[in-house]
């Protein structure tokens, strides 16, 4: 089995939390929530879509319902308020259903139980450690596309991995201590440097660290 150990250093791993440091320092969710369940409904919907888009979205959407009062909306008119983000039908469905559960299971709390969380319709691995990391502080780190992309750049993940794989290659890099602090600063990291398209490669901290940076230098 690969061991990320073997091709990355301590001394690497410093590098890279000196540079998230530098850049991100007070890393925190970019998702507008006040209510435990406003975590959980925007984080969902923001697969694929970006957390400015359901911003956007659930502001309208958060002032027009409650908890209750969504498990009940008419789902015509949540795909309508929702209809920019990615999907909007099926996560007009999911959001009815999770409201429903939470309010028939928690008495409308959003509780720190992966397992229920995992259970919810549209919540899958990266959704429910979004909401324990910021609602409970449960130390997670979520594997979305920008920590996919940066992880494996900077070779703290195989190239063929899957997300699930890579979640588990940086918890055996990252003290457990630091995991809600470095992932969401690679996320961000992701999200602002070291994007999909056309990343800031020449003035980037970390390229002589990045694989790809090194194939594109030769």
């Amino acid at each position: 089995m690969w061991n990320p150990y073997l091709i990355i250093t301590g001394l690497m791993m410093n590098k890279i939390y000196e540079v998230l440091d530098t850049l991100i320092p007070n890393p925190k969710c970019e998702l507008n929530y006040e209510k435990d369940y406003e975590l959980l409904i925007a984080t969902m919907l923001s697969a694929q879509s970006t957390d400015k888009r359901v911003n956007i979205v659930t502001k309208d959407l958060f002032s027009k319902y409650t908890l209750k009062e969504l498990a009940s909306a008419d789902e015509d008119t949540i795909k309508n308020i929702i209809r920019s983000v990615g999907s909007f039908n099926k996560k007009a469905t999911y959001l009815k259903s999770i409201a429903k559960s939470l309010i028939s299971n928690y008495k409308g709390v959003v509780p720190n139980n992966r397992v229920y969380l995992e259970s919810l319709p549209g919540v899958g691995r990266k959704t429910a450690s979004v909401v324990l990391k910021n609602l409970f502080n449960e130390p997670c780190i979520p594997v979305d596309t920008h920590v996919e992309r940066v992880s494996k750049r900077l070779g703290l993940a195989k190239i063929d991995y899957s997300p699930t794989e890579v979640e588990e290659s940086l918890m055996k890099l990252i003290p457990k201590d630091k995991w809600n602090k470095v992932g969401e600063q690679i996320l961000l990291f992701g999200r602002y440097y070291c994007k999909s398209i056309k990343p800031e490669c020449g003035s980037c901290l970390l390229k002589k660290e990045c694989l790809i940076y090194k194939k594109i230098d030769k």
